[in-house]
């Protein structure tokens, strides 16, 4: 998301593509080879500017996984933003990656998020094309619960691989909604019940967008439970010899449900900061695990 410049339509520039090349090559550096686009990030400049690297950069297509998401429209002028999962917007959307990516195909594509108005066996259609044509070899979701992954796995002959929610050590919903049934907290936890388990029951990969909290554990504070947090995951990097960083992506990995973090920045000090996590299984006993979702809480377990 953080590459190909401002978010608007001013064309990216030369420096943007040697930004994009900088980001890409720290996260090769530390094992990375998967790498998550959409269709609107930067208005396409993201993709865009991917594109440029790849075709300057013989073989490198081939070493890596290329995803990317279509859905969402964004707002112009007047017209406001929407959400748009119609067949042919779905195929038109892919064809515009693939020629930003200058790639013949791309390997997953997950729909950005849920249209109200969408027709599932016309999804179906239209992903089921996609497939047969070699356009996308695998697809997925993003910002979607249990009941509607069904739906639509229910019109597909292939599966749906991959889950891509907001999940981090501030964004908790997803992890405190298998705690806290029967107590007063559930009533205002809106994440749909059951989804990490269906995922994992049906091997799909939850991946975790958001996954350093925005810095906020890491750079900024702004609560008490904030500032106590950081300090926590200080302390621990300090001992593990590790970054703070490190320490929040292992606190997602070390769940059961395997889950992936999708590392936001685009900046290749941060980036190379996650090395430990791409490369070790995460580091993290079972009480402290227990310790960075309690600190974070700001208040005990039910």
């Amino acid at each position: 998301m953080g590459l190909g410049g401002t978010w608007d339509a001013e064309p990216y520039g030369a420096a943007d593509v040697d930004a994009a090349e900088a980001a890409i090559a720290a996260a090769l550096d530390i094992g990375i080879t998967s790498f998550d686009h959409a269709d609107i990030y930067r208005h396409g400049k993201a993709e865009a500017v991917f594109g440029e690297v790849l075709a300057r950069t013989p073989g490198l297509r081939e070493r890596i996984v290329l995803q990317t998401k279509c859905g969402i429209r964004l707002a112009d002028g007047e017209r406001p933003g929407i959400y748009d999962l119609r067949g042919r917007t779905i195929v038109r959307r892919v064809e515009e990656s693939l020629a930003r990516l200058r790639t013949d195909v791309i390997d997953v594509l997950l729909l950005h998020r849920p249209d109200p108005l969408a027709d599932p066996d016309d999804i179906a259609e239209a992903l089921t094309s996609l497939h047969r044509q070699g356009l996308v070899r695998r697809f997925g979701v993003s910002n979607m619960g249990a009941v509607q992954m069904g739906h639509l796995q229910a019109r597909l002959d292939f599966p749906l691989v991959a889950n891509q929610l907001e999940m981090s050590l501030q964004r908790r919903d997803w992890l405190e909604a298998g705690v806290l049934v029967n107590t007063p907290e559930a009533a205002v936890n809106g994440f749909p019940f059951g989804t990490l388990e269906f995922c994992m029951q049906n091997g799909i990969e939850l991946q975790a967008w958001g996954a350093l909290a925005q810095g906020r554990f890491s750079g900024r504070q702004e609560t008490p439970e904030e500032h106590a947090t950081a300090r926590l995951i200080e302390s621990l990097a300090a001992e593990k010899g590790t970054t703070p960083e490190t320490i929040l992506l292992w606190w997602l990995q070390r769940h059961p449900a395997r889950i992936a973090p999708v590392i936001g920045s685009a900046r290749p000090d941060r980036i190379r900061a996650c090395r430990q996590a791409a490369q070790e299984e995460p580091g993290l006993t079972h009480e402290e695990w227990y310790g960075l979702w309690v600190t974070a809480r700001g208040v005990p377990l039910p």
